[in-house]
C-alpha cells in the first residue's frame, strides 16, 4: 500500500476514515463526513491532498509537436504560464487518460497524470505510442512533488493572504516561484470540483508543513482538510469525468461530450482519424445525467432501461449533498430518442427503479461567485 508524503501529518486526526484507492491508502473523510466536506468546498473552502496524482517533465526541441500528436487539444497555442485540460488517445480513439499540460517555458511542459494511470501513461508518453522514436526528454517527477488542491469560494481569500497577487490570476493559468511562508510552490488556478480554487506543487518535504499552514490559516473561513468521498461527488454535480467511468480504453471522449477537448481540425494527432470516422459515422452512446425518482443507489455498471430496452449503462453515481437524492451520470445509446425529461428505469438488485433523464451539470458555481 502506498502512502502520499501528507499521510504522517493527518493519519492521526480523530475520525478520519481511509480507503484502498488503486493501490494508494487516502482519506475518504475526515472527523466532519463526507456531506459536511461537500458543503464546505461549495460555500467556504475545503483542502485536498491529492499527491497521488503523477507528474513529468516534457522538454527540449521538438517538445511542444511532439505533445500536439499526442494531445487531442490544441499545444502548440498554449502560452507559457498557461496549463489546458486534455486527452491523450489511442489509434482507435478510446483515450489512454485525461491530463492536464502545463506550459512552463518555450520548451517545457509539465504534464499532471491521475494517480493510477501514472505508470501507463509514462510508457505511453515514452516507449509505447506511434511516433515513440520522436520522444523528447521526459522525466517522472512524481516522487518529488507533494499536491494540495485549495477549493471552493473563499480559496482565493486564503491563498491571497500569503500571495496577494493570486487575486489577479485567471483560470487555467499558474504561476511558479510562489511563496507561502518560506515554501516555493507552483500554484495554478485549476480544480476537479466544479468550484473556483487553486492547485499547489511543492517538494514532498514540504507538503505536510503547507497542509498545516493552510489548515491554520483558513481556520477562521471554514476550511476543512477533505477527502476522496466529496471529491467524487462534487465532481459528479459538476460533471467531470473520472477516467475508467466517463472515460477509458473503451470510450472515446466523443461519446464523453467532451469534443470541446477534441481539435478534429488541428491536424493530425494520435486517434484523430478514429474519432473523425466515428463523428462522420454518428457517435454511437452519449453521456447524459439521471436523476433518481425512486429510491436506490445508482452504482457503475447498472442497466438503463427504457421502454423494456436495455439503452446504457450508469458511469458513476452519487447522493447529492448540494441538490438533495441520487443522480447519476449514464452511456446511453443514442440511436434511440430518449429526450431530456424522459423517465428510464436504473436496473438496481434486479429492481427497476424509476429515474429521470435531465441536463447537466447538475450544479453550476453562481453567476458573479469567484
Amino acid at each position: 500500500m502506498k502512502h502520499t508524503p501528507l499521510y504522517e501529518a493527518y493519519r492521526s486526526y480523530e475520525g478520519v476514515r481511509f480507503v484502498d484507492f488503486g493501490s494508494w491508502q487516502l482519506p475518504l473523510h475526515f472527523e466532519g463526513g463526507i456531506a459536511r466536506e461537500h458543503t464546505a468546498v461549495r460555500t467556504d473552502a475545503g483542502l485536498f491532498d491529492v499527491s497521488h496524482m503523477g507528474e513529468c517533465l516534457v522538454s527540449g526541441e521538438g517538445a511542444s509537436d511532439y505533445l500536439e500528436y499526442l494531445c487531442s487539444n490544441s499545444i502548440a497555442d498554449l502560452g507559457v504560464g498557461r496549463c489546458r485540460y486534455t486527452m491523450m488517445c489511442y489509434p482507435d480513439g478510446t483515450v489512454v487518460d485525461d491530463i492536464l499540460v502545463y506550459r512552463r517555458a518555450e520548451s517545457t511542459f509539465m504534464l499532471v497524470l491521475n494517480a493510477t494511470n501514472t505508470e501507463k501513461d509514462l510508457a505511453w508518453i515514452i516507449e509505447a505510442n506511434p511516433r515513440a522514436g520522436q520522444c523528447p526528454e521526459v522525466i517522472d517527477i512524481s516522487a518529488t512533488t507533494a499536491l494540495l488542491a485549495l477549493q471552493g469560494p473563499k480559496a482565493e481569500a486564503i491563498l491571497a493572504s500569503f500571495i496577494p497577487a493570486i487575486r489577479e490570476m485567471g483560470s487555467f493559468a499558474f504561476q511558479s516561484q510562489c511563496e507561502i511562508d518560506d515554501i516555493f510552490a507552483v500554484v495554478s488556478r485549476t480544480g476537479y470540483t466544479g468550484e473556483d480554487g487553486f492547485e499547489i506543487f511543492c517538494n514532498v518535504d514540504d507538503g505536510p508543513r503547507l497542509w498545516e499552514l493552510l489548515l491554520e490559516r483558513g481556520a477562521s473561513s471554514g476550511l476543512v482538510p477533505c477527502g476522496l468521498g466529496c471529491r467524487d461527488s462534487l465532481r459528479i454535480e459538476a460533471r467531470l469525468p473520472l477516467y475508467g467511468h466517463e472515460i477509458s480504453d473503451q470510450i472515446t471522449p466523443l461519446e464523453a461530450n467532451l469534443a470541446p477537448f477534441v481539435k478534429l481540425g488541428k491536424g493530425e494527432f494520435c486517434g484523430r482519424d478514429a474519432l473523425v470516422a466515428q463523428q462522420e459515422a454518428g457517435i454511437p452512446r452519449s453521456l447524459r445525467g439521471l436523476r433518481m425518482i425512486d429510491g436506490g443507489v445508482p452504482r457503475p455498471g447498472y442497466p438503463v432501461t427504457y421502454g423494456n430496452r436495455e439503452i446504457g449503462v450508469v458511469t458513476s453515481g452519487t447522493k447529492s449533498p448540494t441538490l438533495g437524492g441520487f443522480w447519476a451520470l449514464a452511456l446511453l445509446d443514442r440511436s434511440i430518442d430518449v429526450p431530456f425529461g424522459s423517465e428510464v428505469s436504473v436496473v438496481i438488485h434486479g429492481q427497476e427503479k424509476r429515474a429521470e433523464v435531465v441536463k447537466t451539470p447538475f450544479y453550476r458555481r453562481t453567476a458573479g461567485r469567484p
